[in-house]
């Protein structure tokens, strides 16, 4: 039996078929050389290797294209999802361009006819005078008809007669018109001199003037003279209030939300949220002995910041959104660009990344969460350092936990005021790599043009604690509980004016 010779010993018997010298005298050298050296010497003496030598033959006959054609079909499902997604943008680059064009159709039309009123104006007092010069000829020619006519005694005097009667009873009535209503103009004065308005002001006056000279005297009733600015705030010409550290108490704030109508039915009902900012909670908020209350006070103090960053987030994406379609832009552009991308530690310039990024937390997401960190605001780190997403430094200035352990250096970060904290905790979520599954999850949502909703994304922030999946099991149950999904699409009322409560 023949003995089953190697690859290379096919090459080898094969060189000297073909005598090829060069292989034949590495052999009497004893130098051993490889296969991929054989097969080098025999293609460059043009001597081709039967496909039958090689072991590699499958490989390079059915593995190798079936990889190809994997790759093949790879790359083709990439270019369709790239092509799906400029299409998309085709159409929401339509879409914007035939809403401005109608925008623009209407503000045409509104000035046509604009001048076409202003056309009119001119021709009336034109108008005017033609008609005036009508009517004036008519009643000329009348009258000079009346005055070249000859009158009949007897008719003449029909009507005279007629003329004085109608004049009679006319008189007759108006005067009896004036006496009733005489009689009652009367009555209206004495009506008057009996409420006495004169004597009601001054009994008023005096002892307003006494309370206001008493209270100077009294230091502690100070806050009265804050309270001033919240009945204020009352009035629906106020749009926006920024209170400042003023060391508020829980009564005090729920005063004021009594005061400005501000209630959570109906904002759940009108989806709108008044635009009144706190810089920090109040101290005794955990003396309240209604859990509800206590919930629902921590609501409306931090729904107005959330709402606030998310619709500045909204502003600053459309931006983003409208300067991409642009082909070109401006240097304060280019300069607006390249803040954000270090904003939101964009690199390359890559504009889809920065999209992708620069996005709304879900409300519903943002109130469990600060629920869940600072204790509904009474924890030590919300009320020291108005932390309320107990976000770590190691770095900056912090809080540090008192049951932290010995071998570890982390604090709590801590914030001058509350919105701080909301916007650290914003940009955190949208740069910080733990949380590229959340970003990635929302993004998919938005391709789909489905709502970014807080529980389609609780699942994706298992790395914001240790706990893992119980940490996200959580928020879905604080979310459940207390209905926070409602506030999702609340929006802020819409705010021109500014004022700060001072102290």
């Amino acid at each position: 039996m023949k003995k089953k010779l190697s690859y290379r010993d096919k090459l080898i018997e094969l060189a000297y078929i073909y005598d090829v010298k060069e292989i034949k005298d590495y052999e009497k050298s004893r130098k051993n050389l490889t296969s991929g050296q054989l097969e080098l010497i025999l293609k460059k003496n043009k001597i081709i290797i039967p496909k039958d030598f090689k072991s590699n033959f499958l490989r390079d006959n059915f593995v190798k294209p079936v990889s190809k054609l994997k790759s093949n079909l790879v790359e083709f499902k990439e270019n369709k999802i790239k092509d799906k997604n400029r299409a998309i943008r085709r159409l929401e680059n339509f879409k914007l361009d035939t809403n401005r064009k109608i925008s623009r159709g209407f503000k045409d039309l509104w000035i046509q006819l604009g001048r076409i009123g202003l056309n009119f104006l001119n021709i009336i007092p034109k108008l005017g005078i033609v008609i005036y010069d009508f009517f004036g000829k008519l009643f000329t020619d009348v009258f000079h008809g009346i005055y070249n006519q000859q009158f009949e005694p007897k008719k003449a005097k029909k009507v005279i007669f007629a003329m004085a009667s109608v004049v009679i009873v006319t008189t007759v009535a108006f005067s009896a018109v004036n006496y009733f209503t005489g009689s009652n103009m009367v009555k209206k004065p004495e009506i008057k001199k009996e409420v006495k308005k004169p004597e009601i002001k001054k009994e008023i006056k005096k002892p307003e003037i006494k309370k206001e000279v008493k209270k100077p005297e009294i230091k502690k009733e100070v806050k009265k003279s804050k309270e001033k600015p919240k009945l204020e705030v009352k009035r629906k010409s106020v749009d926006e209030v920024i209170l400042p550290n003023l060391n508020l108490k829980t009564e005090t704030v729920l005063n004021l939300f009594k005061d400005v109508e501000y209630d959570l039915g109906t904002v759940r009902s009108k989806k709108l949220v008044k635009p009144i900012y706190f810089t920090q909670f109040p101290r005794d908020l955990d003396a309240l002995e209604s859990t509800k209350l206590k919930k629902e006070t921590f609501i409306k103090i931090v729904l107005p910041l959330i709402v606030a960053e998310n619709e500045r987030i909204i502003a600053d994406r459309e931006k983003l959104i409208n300067l991409s379609k642009k082909k070109f832009t401006t240097d304060l552009e280019k300069q607006w660009i390249r803040q954000k991308l270090l904003e939101y530690k964009v690199k390359k310039g890559d504009l889809d990344e920065l999209l992708i990024r620069m996005d709304i937390i879900p409300t519903s997401i943002a109130l469990a969460q600060a629920a869940k960190e600072s204790g509904w605001g009474t924890s030590r780190f919300a009320l020291e350092g108005n932390a309320i997403f107990g976000q770590w430094t190691w770095s900056g200035q912090g809080i540090a936990p008192l049951d932290r352990e010995s071998n570890k250096n982390h604090k709590i970060l801590k914030f001058p005021i509350l919105r701080a904290s909301v916007k650290a905790y914003q940009n955190n979520l949208n740069t910080h790599k733990s949380y590229s599954k959340f970003r990635q999850k929302r993004s998919f949502l938005r391709e789909k043009n489905k709502k970014v909703a807080g529980l389609e994304l609780t699942e994706t922030l298992n790395n914001y604690a240790q706990t893992g999946t119980e940490y996200t099991k959580k928020l879905n149950q604080i979310i459940k509980q207390n209905r926070l999904t409602d506030f999702e699409p609340v929006r802020l009322v819409n705010s021109v004016k500014k004022i700060e409560l001072s102290s």
